[in-house]
């Protein structure tokens, strides 16, 4: 939980409100689940392979939240 909690902590303040609303949403306990899983699965779709240091944290957080 410490590792997911971490991953949405970068999210959230990553400046791209794509993943940083939902990440925020989940932080405050107010997330929908099934919005937050599809915001992460665009963001990897759309940026998970550029080189950012998001990249990794894209499918790590979905493994985690399906888990």
């Amino acid at each position: 939980m410490e590792e997911l909690k971490a991953i949405m902590e970068t999210f959230a303040v990553s400046g791209w409100e794509l993943i940083a609303a939902p990440a925020r949403a989940w932080l405050e306990g107010c997330a929908d689940r099934d919005a937050l899983v599809a915001a992460i699965r665009q963001a990897d779709r759309e940026c998970g392979s550029c080189g950012c240091e998001l990249d990794p944290l894209y499918k790590k957080a979905l493994a985690l939240l399906e888990a």
